[in-house]
C-alpha cells in the first residue's frame, strides 16, 4: 500500500491510498478520513461511502463536506473508487458501463468477470485492509449515492450481521426495472433475469433476515427520479415486508453533491447512533 495524498482537516487527516487488489486484479485507490481520536490511537467505528456513476474516490471527499461530520462523531470514513481501472481492465465507451460503473456486483460474464467483482472488494477485501491497517473497530456502517446507494443497500442485504447501519441518497432501488440497471446487470451477469434478483434491493427486501432501518433522501427535482431511481418501488416493498424505512423527499433538490451536502449531517447522525454505542 502507498499513501498518495494526506491533508489536515478538522483536527483529523484526509488520506488517499493506492494498493494492489487481489479481488479485482488491478491497482485500486480508496480515500480514508481519520478523525482526531484515530490519530490519537483510539479505535473508531468505520463508515463506508459508495459513490455513483463516473465517480472516483475523489468526488465525495472534495464535494460533500464529510470531514467535519466525521470529526464530530469520531468516525473513520472510507470512500473507494467505483470500479476497477487500468489498461488491462475491460471498458465501454458509455458512461454507465465499465470503468466508473462497477454497480457493486460480482460479474460472471466476459469480458467483465476477471476484474469486476466490486461486491467482494467492498464487503470483504477493503474492510479487511481497513481493520488491519488503521485503528478501526468492527462496527461498520455504509451509505452511498445513486449507483452507490444501490450498492450500499444491496451490500447490507446480502451480508446480514456485517453492518450496523445503512442509508442512501437518490439510490437506484430496483436496477432490474430501470434502464441503467438493466444494461449493467445484463452485461455483468447475463440475460437470465432470475440472477438479477440477488442484486436488486426491492427484490431482496422481501426476504431480508435482518431489518436495519433504511434512511433514504431523494430530491424531487432529480432529473433521474422517474426513469432510473423510482423510490416509490422501495417504499412499496418496505411496506409490504414491514421493513423499517424513512424516505424523505425534498422539493427543489437535484441529483448533485449540493443535495448530498445539504443533508449529510443527518446521515452521519443516523450512523453514529448505531455505531458509537
Amino acid at each position: 500500500m502507498e499513501r498518495i495524498e494526506h491533508h489536515a482537516s478538522f483536527g483529523g487527516r484526509q488520506e488517499v491510498w493506492q494498493h494492489a487488489s487481489a479481488t479485482l486484479g488491478c491497482e485500486m485507490r480508496f480515500a480514508v478520513y481519520l478523525p482526531p481520536a484515530a490519530l490519537a490511537g483510539q479505535s473508531c467505528p468505520v463508515l463506508y461511502w459508495l459513490s455513483g456513476l463516473t465517480c472516483t474516490e475523489q468526488n465525495f471527499i472534495t464535494k460533500a463536506g464529510a470531514q467535519e461530520h466525521a470529526a464530530r462523531h469520531q468516525l473513520i470514513v472510507i470512500a473507494p473508487d467505483t470500479s476497477p481501472r487500468g489498461e488491462s481492465v475491460a471498458n465501454d465507451p458509455a458512461y454507465d458501463l465499465g470503468q466508473g460503473a462497477g454497480f457493486y456486483v460480482n460479474a460472471t460474464k466476459a469480458p467483465w468477470a476477471p476484474h469486476f467483482r466490486m461486491q467482494d472488494y467492498v464487503a470483504e477485501e477493503l474492510p479487511a485492509i481497513i481493520e488491519s491497517r488503521f485503528p478501526a473497530t468492527e462496527a461498520r456502517g455504509i451509505l452511498g449515492h445513486s449507483m452507490g446507494g444501490h450498492g450500499a443497500m444491496v451490500t447490507v442485504l446480502r451480508h446480514p450481521g456485517r453492518y450496523r447501519s445503512v442509508s442512501a441518497f437518490s439510490p437506484i432501488v430496483a436496477p432490474s426495472q430501470v434502464p441503467w440497471g438493466q444494461k449493467a446487470l445484463a452485461a455483468y451477469l447475463g440475460e437470465d433475469r432470475t440472477g438479477w434478483q440477488d442484486w436488486d434491493t426491492v427484490e431482496l427486501i422481501a426476504n431480508a433476515p435482518e431489518r436495519l432501518h433504511l434512511l433514504v433522501d431523494q430530491g424531487e427535482d432529480d432529473e433521474f427520479l422517474t426513469t432510473q431511481l423510482r423510490p416509490e418501488l422501495l417504499e412499496a416493498a418496505c411496506q409490504h415486508a414491514d421493513h423499517p424505512l424513512t424516505l424523505r423527499r425534498h422539493p427543489g433538490y437535484d441529483h448533485s453533491y449540493y443535495f448530498i451536502a445539504s443533508f449529510l449531517a443527518d446521515h452521519f447522525s443516523h450512523h453514529a447512533n448505531a455505531l458509537c454505542d
